[in-house]
């Protein structure tokens, strides 16, 4: 692997300690792939177009009108200064569950701790909330550059215990944001799909960008149990002793049914979904997500 590289694979990234030293192994690594900032722009929200003037910065003409028109005109945009950043980590017992090393919470935690960095990294703000059954802590947003070490002692000193209620969390979450901004969830989404789409959609409502990664041990996508297994439940749900190979295909098609509704809902209702796997590399999820920043802007 390249330097940075070997610090993208979360088993490796799993035996160093301190989060505030893996994020910014994260991003470190994974600028150094890009040669270049991906969050560069990532703020700007184009508004509307005026014409241009003698003394404006010529970087905001939009040449694309001027071929057509033979007129100069420039961009303008919207918060194109302070982005704010609402970071949704969910802290439920499901969180817990890993078969490869690292915990959906553990994954989850790196993703967001590398986005936390990233957003102030740019001089933006971003804030924290942890939640499970109801919401546990709120970080509001800030663009102080100390408020990373807040962040990810926040983070770093979650537990995960109780059983979720994410819609609910989310209408709740919905009147504390103030600002318009980017809500960005981390969760397996373990919940009633309906509750947890018409939390999202208040998000919309108070007109937030919504973006998903739902965080999923492969065990729970690819089922590979073999032998007779006892079967833990999470989240109140009682142990069951089961044959694997009996279940495999019902559980996944149910899984799948569960997946696919996620995602038409998030499609439906223009929110950004990204599947992650604990054994997938960090930047996947990082790239996901910022391809699907790019060509909305577009």
């Amino acid at each position: 692997m390249d330097n940075f590289q070997k610090y993208l694979d979360p088993a490796t990234l799993a035996k160093i300690q301190g989060l505030d030293l893996k994020a910014r192994l994260i991003v470190e690594g994974y600028l150094a792939g890009l040669h270049k900032s991906p969050y560069q722009g990532l703020s700007v929200e184009f508004a509307e177009h005026r014409e241009y003037a003698a003394g404006d910065d010529i970087k905001h003409v939009d040449w694309k009108v001027w071929s057509r028109t033979d007129k100069l005109y420039l961009k303008q945009y919207e918060e194109e200064t302070n982005l704010v950043t609402y970071l949704l980590l969910d802290v439920s017992e499901s969180m817990r569950y890993h078969s490869n090393g690292v915990s959906k919470l553990d994954y989850a935690r790196y993703i967001a701790a590398a986005l936390a960095y990233l957003v102030l990294q740019q001089q933006d703000s971003v804030g924290l909330a942890t939640f499970d059954s109801e919401v546990r802590q709120y970080v509001r947003p800030s663009s102080n550059a100390s408020h990373l070490n807040q962040l990810l002692h926040l983070m770093d000193s979650a537990t995960a215990a109780e059983k979720t209620d994410i819609g609910a969390i989310f209408h709740d979450l919905a009147e504390r944001f103030k600002k318009r901004g980017l809500v960005i969830v981390l969760s397996d989404l373990f919940d009633d799909t309906a509750k947890l789409l018409s939390g999202l959609k208040r998000f919309r409502h108070r007109r937030h960008e919504v973006v998903l990664f739902q965080v999923l041990d492969p065990a729970e996508l690819d089922f590979p149990f073999q032998d007779a297994t006892l079967f833990k439940g999470l989240e109140h749900m009682p142990e069951v002793l089961a044959e694997p190979r009996a279940l495999r295909a019902a559980y996944r098609e149910e899984f799948g049914r569960f997946l696919v509704e996620i995602q038409r809902g998030c499609r439906g209702n223009h929110f950004d979904h990204v599947l992650l796997r604990t054994d997938q590399r960090l930047d996947v999820g990082l790239s996901a997500y910022l391809a699907a920043r790019r060509l909305k802007r577009r």
